[in-house]
């Protein structure tokens, strides 16, 4: 697997069964902590690929660490829990996380929701490229549509025959359609 994975729990002893799963499971650098402000502070500094954090610890708890993790770091995180109650429950899906995992934890339902959640941060990441991808070519849409529409009226020609002078000015020029409707935009 060759990934990198910040876990957190106040018990040394569930911390330490943790990271021979995650071990066992192929992650070979395992950072680790004992309280929600620590995982803070190591997750923005050594940026894992992915976080198990224990809901309950003193001080900031893992739904709380989580929630600021994730302003800054768009990695799964993965909450550990003995308790399931839905208060608890509703407060970690608001905050992005991941999976839930109940304690005591078995290492034959850690593998499934770490997969799970790599793949669905992969999904979504390109989710977001599609829709850059789309706002940029809606973009390219207003500016060629304001262009043809300013050579409409400048050259008193029906919306099929700007388009055309468009495009045969594209070609003639070898130049994209963008870049003649910035011209035509530039001239008015």
């Amino acid at each position: 697997m060759s990934k990198s994975i910040l876990i957190c729990d106040d018990e040394p002893l569930i911390r330490t069964n943790l990271k021979n799963m995650l071990t066992d499971l192929g992650f070979d650098e395992i950072l680790e902590c004992g309280d929600g402000a620590k995982a803070v502070e190591m997750a923005l500094g050594c940026f894992p690929d992915m976080a198990i954090l224990d809901v309950s610890m003193p001080g900031m708890d893992g739904i709380t660490a989580a929630t600021e993790i994730r302003k800054k770091l768009k990695i799964p995180i993965l909450l550990l829990t003995s308790s399931c109650d839905s208060a608890t429950v509703k407060r970690a899906s608001a905050s992005g996380i991941a999976a839930y995992l109940t304690k005591p934890l078995r290492q034959q339902d850690l593998l499934p929701a770490i997969e799970i959640a790599l793949q669905h941060v992969e999904e979504v990441e390109e989710l977001k490229e599609k829709i850059d991808d789309l706002r940029e070519l809606i973009e390219n849409r207003k500016i060629i549509e304001k262009a043809k529409g300013l050579l409409m009226e400048k050259n008193r020609v029906p919306e099929a025959e700007a388009y055309r002078i468009m495009q045969k000015t594209a070609m003639d020029k070898r130049k994209t359609l963008l870049q003649v409707a910035n011209a035509i935009l530039k001239e008015s």
